[in-house]
């Protein structure tokens, strides 16, 4: 579905929340909009409409995608639902993506990738505003803390990754509604995020506010601090990492000299690099430990296998000839 909008933008009232958005979307567009043309991922929910509302307010142009999953019986209604309000809200155009939702993963990884599949083919070359909240950044914080990867899993979603823009990741999920309330919009309460059977439903609804009564408050704010202090650190990190993994690189394998001379958290960084770039996927603090292992801790030990091989096969790394090499082999 699409149709134009954009004639009869909704003005925000001069509310609490309204200018909290408002302030939040427009020092986002500052950074990394500043043309003012944007989509936006629009759910239906509180966080996504009361986005779609400080964008409309602050962006020159915006175009709402709206994601069906076609998970729940009326998902069709909701969506539609959702285009139609995003269009009174003043939106350009307002699409309906249906998907179809399968793979590994469980239901929430498989809805995830669908949807951002779906999002990324129809934005158009367009930076795509999402509706995350501080409080989606504390559990995304405390999920990364229960994987134990180190610091790259707990510093959380970033503002900008490339085409992804979340704006509000220093509001919390309550100004979202309380802007809804404001403009007399009913969000569309999914049950998924009301159901137990999901990691981050249960985080929302039982583990935060346990950590908040026992802390004192705060828990989420101080979460997501440390996310963007991490975050900070991890870009310097990384930019060193990066300049270790050029010096050691030699024709598609790593100089075993070079990388045992360098400081643990850049060496594992610029062999994580390595890996990923020729093709592993799904890498674990153990696949990276034994990797580094060959680097510093040799002793005659054999190839680590890492995921992501072609069907049939395994990608392995070995060290060889004071080299770390990978080759693809047979499984």
């Amino acid at each position: 579905m699409a149709a134009p909008g954009g004639d009869r933008v909704r003005p925000l009232p001069q509310t609490p929340a309204a200018l909290e958005l408002r302030h939040a979307v427009r020092d986002w567009l500052g950074r990394y909009a500043p043309n003012g043309v944007v989509a936006v991922g629009l759910s239906g929910g509180a966080d996504s409409l009361a986005l779609t509302a400080a964008a409309v307010a602050e962006a020159e142009v915006v175009d709402a995608l709206i994601v069906d999953h076609a998970l729940q019986a009326g998902s069709q209604a909701v969506a539609a639902a959702a285009a139609d309000i995003a269009l009174g809200l003043g939106c350009r155009s307002a699409r309906v993506l249906t998907v179809e939702v399968t793979g590994e993963g469980g239901l929430e990884a498989a809805a995830r990738s669908a949807r951002y599949a779906a999002l990324d083919a129809a934005r158009g070359g367009l930076p795509v505003l999402l509706g995350h909240t501080l409080d989606d950044q504390a559990e995304t914080v405390l999920l990364g803390l229960a994987r134990g990867s180190g610091a790259r899993s707990i510093r959380g979603m970033a503002d900008f990754a490339d085409p992804w823009g979340r704006p509000l990741l220093g509001v919390r999920r309550a100004a979202t509604r309380e802007l809804c309330a404001d403009l007399s919009l009913t969000p569309h309460e999914d049950p998924h995020n009301a159901s137990p059977e999901f990691t981050r439903v249960r985080l929302r609804t039982e583990v935060l506010p346990l950590l908040e009564r026992v802390l004192g408050g705060g828990v989420a704010p101080a979460l997501a601090r440390t996310a963007e202090q991490l975050r900070e650190d991890g870009a310097v990190l990384d930019e060193l990492a990066e300049k270790l993994l050029n010096a050691a690189s030699d024709a598609g394998s790593l100089s075993i000299e070079t990388l045992a001379t360098a400081p643990v958290a850049l060496r594992r960084r610029a062999i994580r690099s390595w890996l990923l770039a020729a093709g592993a996927k799904a890498l674990t603090d153990k696949h990276l430990r034994a990797v580094d292992a060959l680097v510093t801790n040799w002793r005659g030990q054999g190839g680590v296998a890492v995921g992501g091989a072609k069907p049939g096969t395994r990608l392995v790394a070995k060290r060889e000839h004071g080299k770390l090499t990978l080759a693809f082999t047979p499984h």
